[in-house]
């Protein structure tokens, strides 16, 4: 009998876990969004984490190791760089003004 009481119970309150949601606001999914880009970059900083101890694991084996085989040419460790997010919506943001090239001193003075 207590069996069916906890089958009966498990099954309602599996109904009520199953009602629509409501959807997610624009704010909740700029959030997702941005949550998501950050943890992709997370995953590119421990990647060049990784590829910078291994390539300095692998010097430290060659330098101890006059028999060791010659390195493979591998691409270079690429630097992800700062975590900078800017929404698939929003303008790219505006680049600095170049700096004005300075004027001449000569050109201003005048001959006497």
């Amino acid at each position: 009998m207590k069996s069916i009481a906890v089958f009966v119970l498990g099954c309602s309150l599996g109904l009520t876990a199953l009602a629509k949601l409501p959807p997610p606001s624009d704010e909740a999914k700029a959030k997702a969004a941005e949550t998501a880009a950050k943890t992709a970059h997370t995953g590119k900083v421990g990647a060049f984490q990784l590829c910078k101890s291994q390539d300095k694991a692998a010097a430290h084996y060659r330098k101890g190791n006059k028999a060791a085989k010659p390195a493979m040419a591998t691409p270079p460790c690429a630097d992800p760089g700062p975590f900078v997010y800017t929404p698939a919506g929003a303008p790219p943001a505006a680049a600095a003004p170049a700096p004005a090239a300075p004027v001449a001193a000569d050109k201003k003075k005048k001959k006497s």
